[in-house]
């Protein structure tokens, strides 16, 4: 059974940093490509971030030299290590498996205010 758990959101000052975890259980991260979505309120949820089975990874353009997508295979778990954060950047956001259909975990929320 395929599980994808969030952790690692919160509220932080703009230019600040989070490190956001995707905890996967059911199949193996380094078997597949894993994604991290944002949805902002009234937005259509986008792609931020994206590595594939090999390895390699791709960012939306909106976040690319400040976000860094990884994982760990020993630990089976997506990373989405977010700096120089921005107000623009707040969302719930969301680690994705897109296989035979798509599998979402619940989200976690990013603030980022003054």
């Amino acid at each position: 059974q395929v599980q994808l758990v969030e952790s690692g959101g919160g509220l932080v000052q703009p230019g600040g940093s989070l490190r956001l975890s995707c905890a996967a259980s059911g199949f193996s991260v380094s078997a597949n490509a894993m994604n991290w979505y944002r949805q902002a309120p009234g937005k259509q949820r986008e792609l931020v971030a994206r590595i594939s089975r090999l390895g390699s990874t791709n960012y939306a353009d909106s976040v690319k030299g400040r976000f860094t997508i990884s994982r760990d295979n020993a630990k089976n778990t997506v990373y989405l290590q977010m700096n120089n954060l921005k107000p623009e950047d707040a969302a719930v956001y969301y680690c994705n498996l897109a296989a035979n259909r798509d599998y979402w975990g619940q989200g976690t929320q990013v603030t980022v205010s003054s």
